[in-house]
């Protein structure tokens, strides 16, 4: 890309995940590593994330409500068992139950970042990339979601909602600006969603195309979240949703 420096690349061509940039869990310090492993394969030169039917309800004994999850993401980090310190809460007073330790992979503060991908999906699924602060300070967790798509708001053939934008959660430098606008696309097939941020400025973009704008992004170190989602008792759990991707790139 013109103007722009390659910093990070995972074209997923090895055989197997790189561990130095990748954590195969899901948020594991609100449950357990054994509980939030990720089902996913690499073949065909593509990561494909997926939920089987009998997987198991991610926080099966508290989280409301329930939903199973395949995810990796590329940093971690929470305080110790019975803390209060931990990447993205689902609700107050949730504690740590299983120590991790920190994780940096690949914890950008700007650029260009770009993923092709393509999703199947069900009326009770949905897929998604998004960076999340990494709560060594409380304040530091505002989002970029770069895209996110659920299966009930897709149109097969026509078009899809690709939700996009900030939530600033606790941090009050970070604006909540998210939407989901109506693309003329099929999300079965590859696409690029992007996203590039500066201290001021983030532009996302689907298929090269700039689609919104939003002010006062986060400009601490984000670390990438990469997940299918499903949520049970909203329809037939015989369809296995499924994330494929192509690969995932940023610049300088």
């Amino acid at each position: 890309m013109s103007g722009r420096h390659l910093v990070f690349e995972d074209d997923f061509d090895e055989p197997t995940l790189n561990r130095a940039v990748w954590l195969p869990h899901y948020l594991p310090h609100w449950s357990s590593r054994a509980t939030t492993a990720a089902q996913y394969a690499i073949r065909d030169s593509c990561l494909h994330l997926t939920i089987p039917p009998e997987q198991g309800l991610w926080c099966a004994d508290d989280h409301t409500p329930p939903m199973r999850v395949s995810g990796i993401q590329s940093g971690n980090f929470s305080g110790p068992v019975g803390s209060t310190i931990g990447q993205q809460p689902y609700r107050e007073g949730l504690v740590v139950r299983e120590r991790q330790d920190p994780f940096f992979g690949f914890t950008p503060t700007g650029g260009y970042l770009e993923l092709r991908a393509r999703a199947i999906v069900s009326p009770r699924s949905m897929v998604a990339l998004w960076m999340v602060g990494l709560e060594d300070s409380p304040e530091r967790c505002a989002e970029i979601c770069v895209t996110e798509m659920f299966g009930k708001a897709v149109v097969p053939g026509e078009s899809a909602e690709i939700g996009m934008g900030l939530h600033s959660f606790r941090d009050p430098a970070v604006p909540e600006d998210f939407v989901a606008p109506r693309l003329p696309i099929e999300i079965s097939t590859f696409h690029l969603y992007a996203v590039e941020w500066s201290p001021t400025r983030a532009d996302f973009y689907v298929d090269g195309m700039l689609i919104r704008t939003c002010p006062n992004p986060p400009t601490y170190p984000l670390q990438l979240m990469l997940a299918t989602f499903d949520f049970p008792g909203t329809g037939d759990n015989t369809a296995i949703p499924e994330f494929i991707i192509d690969y995932i790139r940023a610049y300088s």
